[in-house]
């Protein structure tokens, strides 16, 4: 088997298990007895981006009897033919039409919905695109690329009245709302502190350098709003996740989930008041941008919302490795996955726990027909707020320096937090020593601290960290500035 063989085999194998848990999976809720079988109340669906991720937007419209998969979008060919064919068979002979451009598929009136698994630095425009189109849309997390991005989407989808739902699946599952009722309750007390946990290994991702893109990806549109520049990794899919052009590292990959459960968990309907993060791609030298290692401290008045990367081999802290760790005056939470919680005492003794998931495909859905914002469990302006708390972390490290770490903990002795911040940068370096990091190979960063106005969503007395809001865009791919929408 060569090589790209092996891929495309990984690849379908990741789309029929999609489609299989989606016919056979039993819904937790009453709404799926209700879809209908005339062809007439079929909403139309233009699935874009269809590779990884995509595949489960795909097993979720075409499993269902009152959605229909017309298009298939991807800039890569072959990805994308696979794909209409394999949703023809399921559709029973009904296969959608492939393109490559997007746009196409937004001038067909019979697409109710788009639905978006792209790169992410292709979220928001494509999610503006369709609702200026009159479609509503399901856009996968982070929603944006940068902070202004996702205003901008919130703002499209208020003034053209459309449906956007954020993909943070975990909004809909009720073990999770249980347990964040369970939270706001006061079931562990007064909350201080949420901690997100992205304890994920990552390798290298390979050495920068100049290679060739595949033959069968439009690099055009593939690019879209990002730098017209040389493909500068080994492995062309996936790994654009640590590189600043196109994706945003962990924080806003794998991160974004807990991010938005953290901030959830502390009933915070906004930015925070300042951020700051430190951390470093620590352990091996490569192609990606990104920090492997990363702290991002939030700050919303006398409450804490803390950030944790590990992408060298970590231990679980509390239990979890992907997951959230909520600290109240008379207990804490632990949250280890999409769908569960528990909820223990000061002591460390279980009280109670919650599990139970649902499919956010179809809570999406049920307020595309009821037309209700409020139906939505993860509404873009939830997406939103929570990526933003992403990127202005990483702006806060992208400005910042390369220091002894030493230096790093004289800085976090004098950072105001509920969090003891000083236990966890030793909590950070006692893993990157384990590692046997070597600091002068792979440096640690401090990052500049960032004042926001959370009125306006900009940040106080820092030119430098305000133009990282936004990005200068490639014509024509130019997602538009606020009030332009």
């Amino acid at each position: 088997m060569t090589r790209r063989t092996r891929r495309q085999f990984m690849e379908d194998s990741m789309l029929a298990t999609a489609m299989a848990a989606a016919a056979t999976t039993p819904m937790v809720h009453a709404e799926e007895t209700k879809q209908s079988d005339s062809p007439n109340e079929k909403l139309g669906v233009a699935v874009v981006g269809v590779r990884g991720r995509g595949g489960s937007h795909i097993g979720a419209f075409a499993g269902r009897k009152d959605t229909e998969i017309l298009y298939i979008v991807d800039a890569d060919s072959d990805v994308g033919q696979r794909r209409a064919s394999e949703v023809g068979k399921r559709q029973g002979g009904r296969t959608p039409q492939f393109v490559e451009d997007m746009r196409r598929a937004f001038e067909d009136d019979r697409v109710d919905i788009v639905s978006i698994a792209t790169p992410n630095h292709w979220h928001a425009l494509a999610a503006i695109w369709a609702i200026q189109a009159g479609k509503d849309v399901y856009v996968e997390k982070p929603v944006s690329h940068n902070v202004s991005e996702g205003r901008r989407i919130v703002e499209a989808a208020r003034k053209y009245g459309k449906i956007v739902q954020t993909g943070t699946q975990s909004r809909s599952n009720p073990g999770m709302r249980q347990t964040m009722d369970a939270i706001h309750t006061g079931k562990i007390g007064d909350v201080s502190v949420a901690r997100g946990l992205c304890y994920k290994r990552r390798g290298s991702i390979g050495a920068r350098g100049k290679y060739d893109v595949p033959g069968n990806v439009n690099y055009d549109l593939w690019l879209g709003p990002a730098p017209d520049v040389a493909l500068s990794r080994p492995q062309f899919h996936y790994d654009w996740h640590w590189q600043w052009d196109y994706g945003n590292g962990d924080l806003g990959n794998q991160g974004i989930h807990q991010m938005d459960l953290a901030r959830w968990a502390l009933q915070e309907e906004g930015l925070s008041d300042s951020c700051i993060s430190f951390g470093g791609r620590l352990g091996y030298i490569d192609a990606g941008d990104s920090a492997n290692t990363q702290v991002v401290a939030h700050r919303y008045g006398d409450k804490a919302l803390t950030f944790e990367v590990r992408g060298l081999e970590t231990a679980p802290y509390k239990g979890a490795k992907i997951g959230v760790i909520v600290e109240g005056s008379d207990g804490y939470a632990v949250i280890p996955t999409y769908n569960s919680g528990t909820i223990f005492d000061k002591d460390g003794n279980q009280v109670k726990s919650f599990s139970g998931g649902a499919d956010h495909f179809d809570n999406f859905i049920k307020a595309v027909r009821s037309r209700k914002i409020e139906d939505l469990t993860a509404d873009i302006e939830e997406g939103h707020l929570s990526s933003a708390l992403c990127h202005l972390g990483n702006i806060s490290y992208r400005l910042g320096q390369v220091v002894a770490p030493n230096e790093v903990l004289e800085i976090m002795k004098d950072f105001d937090s509920a969090d003891d911040m000083v236990d966890t940068f030793q909590r950070t370096m006692n893993h990157a020593k384990g590692q046997k990091v070597n600091f002068e190979e792979t440096p640690f960063t401090i990052g500049v601290p960032i004042e926001i106005n959370t009125a306006d969503e900009t940040i106080v007395g820092n030119a430098k960290a305000n133009e990282m809001l936004t990005r200068e865009y490639r014509k024509p791919f130019v997602v538009p500035a606020a009030g332009q929408v």
